[in-house]
């Protein structure tokens, strides 16, 4: 039976009774997907490790620049918003991709009050400038956000902040309502922060900037503040050879202000007030304006309202004045902005229809959907983007950062190809594109490479899109790019060890593919950290390749050397007298079971063989002590949701004869890891695979091994689901190119979690595996399902 748990944290029930109702006008158009979604979900207050690491921001699927309020300053492992808080500081354009990673060029907006007009009162620092939310008034929408916030500190009065955001440019209205006519409404635009890196109070860097104002005071001529920074906060571990390139990046904005009259102005460095001042660089910057004030002492102040549009850019500041112009223009309300970001997130997610599921279970099935659209974000300005490899401007449609690769690969990339086709092939040559400048994919691209986790995955993203059909991107470059992580080792790759975020090196690519991975089969433990995991990886890396290679159409004595280091590999770390993997030295010997494993251990990742199952099954003995070992994995709390490594696992049942433990696992999974909470999300949903591994799962299936093109049946969790597939105009396949309905139908999955039966297009299937081609031309996915174990795919020995 599906239900959902629902943890609890003290209070939390009263605090999330009080998020306000959306106005009806920014519930335009009509999109109940939408309204499903919460974006509260996942930004619970634990840990970051255990609650999803999601903030609230709005902005359009794969928004350049997320707008956010600001209740902390963020960094490395700390995002800028927790539901939390009682106090706002700010509203910040970010670009942290997620929670692991580091910020790069914010901006941020700062309402108060300054008694008597005087300037020198006006705060920017952090901790000072708070202000208390009004209980209740929050709302939260990916497209509108709305607060009211007072200022309990001097009295000064309550502001409502309302926002928005297109992709490039942040709309945000300021209603202010002053306590006396001995306050001013002010406003202050952070250009240039101190940079806190970490918990640690001594990490941190003063980033370099400017910001200038202009001198229009009048209601026609907007009021304009535009500036950079260069804060990058993952610039530490940016790969040697590019490091001086992508030291050029600069995070630019340029505001403009209109709808209340400005009474003075002026800049603010390391918190001493320049009035007047209308241009300045350095470090610590921000520019005030403050606003007018009543016009009779003797009567209540009015109202003051001021209309804010923030245009950001990577390349320029006209550039970013030339973003206000085209996404968020004067002749454009706030109303007409956020109508614009709900119609492009209805587009998507009203493409889905459920039937027979919950209201709770509804919102977190369509807040999974809104997550897993969030990245990877542009990049790309007005058909140029910047790019930190060369530290040069170039020409392209599209362009993409915040490419959680070791994550994404498993089922997030799956998810995109079905639901945004039309996206796949900007960012496959996005990806080809850091290859032609800077000589290598990218692992965990954040503005440029990081050189976080192991293993080179873009070959599977790449792969996975070219065995479904994605066309748009050069094939052949494509290959040169992935054979040369298969075949070019790193530099220095005998004396570097790679840790992870190891700093003052070069590209990590497949460290300890020159040591003996290319000859025997491993990387070497006493070499290379991670090794266990690289192992694998590298081995999945390698089928990814030659799957790229047979899917366009290379030649099979070029394809198979791959393949057969993909199959062998792996099993170079067997350990016969363990019976479980094991990373090894480079003279061969067993490192110990402990060594050399990401983010796992031994029992994760003995089961991460998503490519060659049919071999590990023979290695446990087959199908009916492999599933014993499954069972001895799950039984003794080993599997760890919270992490990727184990989101395939329960699947593994279904290919070793006992697909009714599959049924069972991912239920049971599902209900402990996922729900419509701020803690719904167990782990971090690491750029939204975690959310993809939800939506496949109710779906039914699950891409176990993604550059197949195969998905894993295992027991869907609504009577019905209708996709509206979206047209594929990049695919090679003519049948893709417009609308398609698939449905899925399994009546009564809500209380029978076991398969009887399934038909895709009056065809029975008979085992628990299906295609991406059986599905993506849509048709009719029919689940026969019943309430006790049943025959379909589960052999007599399997474990019964």
């Amino acid at each position: 039976m599906l239900k959902l748990f629902v943890v609890v944290l003290a209070g939390v029930l009263v605090a999330w009774a009080s998020v306000g109702k959306v106005p009806p006008q920014f519930k335009v158009p009509q999109s109940p997907a939408v309204d499903y979604v919460n974006p509260l979900i996942g930004n619970g207050g634990i840990a970051p490790s255990v609650t999803g690491g999601m903030i609230p921001s709005t902005a359009p699927p794969f928004g350049m620049t997320r707008w956010i309020a600001q209740t902390r300053r963020n960094y490395v492992s700390r995002t800028p918003y927790n539901w939390t808080a009682d106090r706002i500081s700010g509203f910040q354009g970010t670009r942290q991709p997620a929670i692991w990673m580091g910020e790069s060029g914010p901006v941020g907006v700062v309402p108060g009050f300054v008694a008597n007009g005087d300037a020198s009162k006006v705060k920017t620092d952090f901790d000072q400038r708070g202000l208390k939310k009004v209980a209740g008034s929050e709302v939260i929408t990916p497209s509108y956000y709305r607060i009211e916030l007072e200022d309990d500190v001097d009295g000064g009065g309550m502001v409502v902040v309302e926002q928005s955001a297109t992709s490039r440019v942040g709309h945000l209205r300021f209603t202010f309502h002053p306590s006396s006519p001995s306050f001013m409404p002010s406003l202050v635009i952070e250009a240039v922060r101190p940079s806190i890196t970490s918990s640690n109070p001594n990490n941190i860097t003063f980033p370099m900037g400017q910001v200038t104002l202009s001198n229009a005071t009048s209601h026609s001529t907007p009021f304009e503040i535009c500036g950079w920074n260069d804060e990058r906060q993952d610039h530490i571990i940016t790969p040697l050879s590019i490091a001086a390139n992508a030291a050029k990046f600069k995070g630019f904005f340029c505001a403009h202000l209109s709808g209340a009259q400005i009474m003075s102005h002026g800049i603010v460095q390391n918190e001493t007030v320049v009035a007047d001042a209308v241009d300045m660089s350095g470090q610590i910057l921000s520019s005030y304006v403050l606003l007018q004030p009543a016009s009779s002492p003797k009567r209540a102040p009015p109202s003051i309202v001021v209309d804010l549009r923030v245009g950001t850019s990577f390349i320029s500041t006209d550039m970013a004045r030339g973003h206000i112009a085209s996404e968020a223009p004067p002749s454009q309300s706030l109303e007409d902005t956020a109508r614009i970001v709900r119609t492009a997130w209805a587009e998507k997610l009203d493409r889905i229809v459920i039937e027979g599921a919950s209201e709770e279970m509804k919102e977190t099935f369509y807040t999974a959907a809104f997550h897993a659209l969030q990245y990877p974000s542009e990049q790309h300005e007005n058909g140029m983007y910047f790019s930190g490899n060369d530290g040069q401007v170039h020409e392209a449609a599209e362009s993409y950062t915040g490419y959680s690769i070791w994550d994404t690969y498993r089922a997030a990339w799956a998810w995109e190809i079905l639901m945004a086709p039309e996206r796949i092939p900007g960012m496959v040559n996005s990806m080809l594109a850091d290859f032609k400048e800077a000589g290598r994919l990218p692992m965990w691209k954040n503005i440029v490479e990081t050189n976080i986790m192991v293993g080179t995955h873009a070959d599977s993203l790449i792969a996975e899109a070219a065995v479904k059909g994605v066309s748009g991107f050069d094939p052949e470059v494509a290959w040169q790019a992935v054979l040369k992580d298969a075949t070019v080792p790193p530099v220095k790759d005998d004396s570097v060890l790679y840790s992870d975020r190891q700093e003052n090196v070069d590209f990590e690519a497949r460290a300890g593919l020159s040591t003996v991975y290319a000859d025997k089969g491993w990387v070497a433990a006493d070499v290379h950290s991670e090794s266990g995991s690289r192992t694998l990886d590298y081995a999945y890396d390698d089928f990814s390749a030659a799957m790229l290679g047979r899917a366009i159409g290379k030649p099979e004595d070029v394809v198979q050397p791959l393949l057969d280091r993909a199959m062998t590999a792996p099993f170079t770390l067997w350990n016969e007298a363990t019976g479980f993997m094991e990373a090894r030295n480079a003279d061969g010997a067993f490192a110990g079971e402990s060594a050399g494993w990401t983010e796992g251990d031994k029992w994760t990742y003995t089961f991460d063989v998503v490519h060659a199952v049919p071999q590990l099954v023979e290695k446990r003995g087959g199908n009916a002590s492999f599933v014993k070992s499954l069972d001895a994995h799950f039984d003794g709390g080993h599997n760890d949701h919270r992490n990727e490594p184990s989101h395939h696992i329960p699947y593994l049942y279904a290919l070793g004869g006992a697909a009714f433990k599959t049924q069972e696992k991912v239920r049971e999974i599902a209900n402990v890891n996922y729900n419509n909470t701020p803690n719904g999300l167990s782990g971090n949903e690491d750029c939204g695979q975690t959310s993809a591994w939800f939506l496949f799962t109710a779906m039914g299936f699950y891409p176990v091994n993604p550059a197949s093109g195969e998905y894993v049946v295992g027991s869907p969790f609504f009577d019905k689901i209708t996709i509206t597939l979206p047209p594929s105009p990049s695919s090679s396949l003519e049948a893709v190119k417009g609308n398609r309905t698939l449905t899925i139908i399994a009546k009564g999955a809500a209380t029978k979690q076991y398969v009887k039966s399934l038909m895709i297009n009056g065809q029975p299937i008979d085992t628990p595996v299906i295609s991406h081609e059986q599905l993506i031309g849509g048709g009719e996915v029919v689940f026969e399902m019943s309430d006790t174990v049943e025959e379909w795919g589960n052999p007599v020995n399997a474990g019964n």
